[in-house]
């Protein structure tokens, strides 16, 4: 239905019927730019929207829990203002248009590519518009770099830096903070997309890149200094199909803060835009002028647009080349882990922050010469990502792929891995490089400690000290994968820090189908050390009840996780106990992309006496089950003589009781005789 107020010439107009979502955060500035357009006569705030928020937040307006019910009392709306979490914004934008009402859409738009086309298609179909609040391109500089008024000619390159900190605190500022996803959804709450989205979308600006076919590559190179899933210290160099480079490097862990620069290279000139002062200092042929930008607000330029029928400033369709580089930035691997031993902590509690040394020095070569950190060569940046050596597939089905682990830091013990492991049904049950532990690395061989070298990664256990990060690290590195019928097997050294080899290892992989919603997966690994070896664990050094080092399986996030063997159920009483097979069940949220309820049941072969390596289970902690080699004491391998552990998997979709998982146990089993 349409608004109250469909737009008409003339000043005579009633003010627009104004919804408020998001009454928090960046919201108070929303709510504070609608009071003064309410003095004006302009709008009228009719309600707001906050589920979180106290009744007394927006007072003089019904505050609801959701836009649905708001809309339902108040009746007809001719704008919403969003500013609601990321996740959100799509079903709260197309709720708005549906309603018939205008939307202030806060940046970014939405989280993927495909909210975005669907966005566009709830416009069109209803005739209504989106405003996205992009702030920074409310102003004239698009046009003055367009028409050339500047007199610096065609741009040809824009260089954006910007060099922020944050506290720890930003990062908890909100359930959704530092997330690439949340319960399957996109967040994608990272330095290039979120806080210094403006320099992005500002530099495609400058270059007539508006469009989602404007853009023709982008190369993300992205980093976290900080315990979170997202990137706090990135390059992203993007190419127009016209020709032009935009190279933006952004991080928040500078030592200082900032105010984020583009450097606009001409045909004829330069000029240096400070977006967030809308000042530009413009040098050509050796004369500097300053020229200060014209800015517009944005719900004041929507209701112009109603009023009147003028142009949007900054239409959703304008912003299709940014959500070209977001989606890029989401579909990356995960953020590589800067060097731990690069970075500086400064500050106690909630302002505790982490600055990386000489952020500032890479982030202006970055920018000037448009390459990344990783082709620059800073320090602490990993230049390796992984390579997939081998994809599973059951039944045309892809289920997991091998990766190499080249793109795992030194200091999380590069390994080959399996990940992403998915059920037939595409849920996605391991995860790679968590914000809790970096070194933690889908499903693989992995111990902590071989004659002093640590082959897991992170810190180091000493008793009495507890974990210390030295210089210890160990590399796993696999020759060229022999592939078998529905498997491979490969021949891997471990070699320590100084490139000793510790020990060599032959690895077999097999897959194959159980049933219409079940697959099975076999890993074997036979350990040898041509001199002897003693493998260790924290357990094994003091650390009661961490005994881990072995198989590892590392879950993405669950819900309502169930771990269970034959005869006990629950973390503890599970963990640190030997069991013929141990199930894990739960709803899992690896995202974006396929989440829901599954099971992994592992059964451990048995060794020569009938036993089995005990279990170590972590749930509340983090998700993740494994075997213990050394639980309580070392493991001392002779010389020649191979340590040989294998692990039979199902992976099921669906979550199984402890009679099913049992059944699926006796099936893996039957085929170990």
């Amino acid at each position: 239905m349409p608004g109250s107020a469909d737009p008409r010439p003339g000043d005579l107009a009633p003010p627009a019927r104004v919804v408020l979502v998001g009454v928090r955060g960046f919201g108070q500035v929303h709510a504070a730019r609608i009071a003064g357009l309410a003095e004006r006569g302009l709008v009228e705030l009719v309600a707001a929207v906050d589920p979180f928020a106290p009744p007394e937040s927006c007072p003089g307006v019904p505050l609801h829990v959701e836009l649905d019910d708001a809309l339902a009392e108040v009746g007809p709306v001719d704008v919403v203002v969003v500013a609601a979490p990321l996740g959100d914004h799509h079903r709260l934008a197309e709720t708005a248009l549906r309603a018939g009402a205008d939307v202030l859409l806060e940046k970014p738009p939405v989280a993927t590519a495909e909210d975005f086309q669907r966005l566009l298609d709830a416009e069109q179909a209803t005739g209504r518009v989106v405003q996205v609040g992009f702030q920074s391109l409310g102003t004239d500089v698009p046009a003055l770099f367009a028409t050339d008024a500047l007199g610096i000619g065609p741009v040809t390159r824009v260089g954006a830096t910007g060099t922020w900190s944050r506290a720890v605190a930003y990062w908890h500022r909100s359930p959704w903070a530092g997330l690439r996803s949340q319960r399957g959804r996109a967040v994608v709450d990272g330095v290039v997309t979120n806080p210094l989205a403006h320099a992005v979308a500002t530099a495609l600006a400058v270059v007539g890149a508006r469009r989602w076919d404007d853009v023709a590559s982008v190369v993300a190179d992205l980093y976290r200094a900080n315990d979170v899933d997202c990137d706090d210290t990135s390059v992203v160099r993007v190419e127009t199909t016209s020709g032009a480079e935009v190279t933006c490097a952004l991080t928040l862990c500078a030592a200082t803060q900032s105010e984020p620069e583009l450097v606009v290279e001409g045909v004829r000139g330069r000029a240096r835009l400070a977006y967030t002062t809308d000042r530009i200092e413009v040098e050509v042929e050796g004369a500097t002028r300053a020229v200060t930008a014209r800015r517009t607000d944005l719900l004041e330029d929507l209701l112009a647009h109603r009023r009147q029928g003028s142009p949007l400033l900054v239409p959703l369709e304008s912003t299709g080349a940014f959500m070209r580089v977001l989606d890029e930035v989401a579909r990356a691997d995960e953020p590589v882990r800067i060097d731990p031993r690069a970075i500086r902590w400064e500050g106690e509690g909630s302002e505790r922050r982490a600055v990386v040394e000489d952020v500032e020095q890479w982030v202006e070569r970055a920018a000037t010469t448009g390459r990344t950190f990783a082709e620059l060569g800073a320090p602490w940046a990993h230049p390796l990502r992984d390579e997939v050596l081998v994809r599973a597939e059951v039944g045309g089905t892809a289920v997991a792929e091998y990766r190499d682990g080249r793109g795992t830091i030194p200091t999380s013990s590069p390994r080959p891995v399996l990940h992403p492991v998915r059920t037939l049904a595409g849920v996605v049950v391991t995860a790679t490089h968590p914000k809790d532990h970096d070194w933690h690395t889908g499903a693989g061989m992995a111990v902590p400690d071989v004659d002093g070298t640590n082959f897991w990664g992170g810190g180091t256990y000493v008793h009495g000290q507890g974990y210390v990060l030295r210089e210890d690290h160990g590399t796993v590195v696999g020759e060229a994968p022999e592939a078998l019928p529905d498997g491979f097997r490969q021949h891997l050294a471990w070699t320590g820090p100084h490139g000793a080899v510790r020990l060599r290892e032959e690895r077999t992989v097999r897959w194959a189908p159980l049933d219409d919603r079940t697959w099975r997966l076999t890993f074997a690994s036979a350990l040898t050390s041509e001199t002897g070896a003693v493998l260790g664990s924290p357990g094994s050094g003091g650390r009661a009840g961490a005994g881990y080092g072995g198989f590892f399986w590392r879950f993405p996030p669950c819900d309502d996780v169930r771990v269970l063997t034959a005869t006990a159920s629950g973390e503890e009483a599970v963990h640190g106990r030997a069991a013929p097979w141990i199930a894990w069940s739960a709803d899992f949220w690896a995202g974006p992309g396929t989440s829901g309820p599954a099971t992994v049941v592992l059964v451990a072969a048995p060794g020569p006496a009938g036993d089995v390596d005990p279990w170590f289970v972590r749930a509340a902690e983090y998700p993740g089950i494994g075997s213990s080699l050394a639980q309580d004491s070392p493991l001392v391998l002779p010389a020649g003589e191979p340590l040989t552990r294998r692990f039979d998997v199902a992976v099921a979709d669906g979550r199984l009781d402890r009679a099913s998982a049992a059944a699926l146990a006796d099936q893996l089993r039957a085929a170990l005789v």
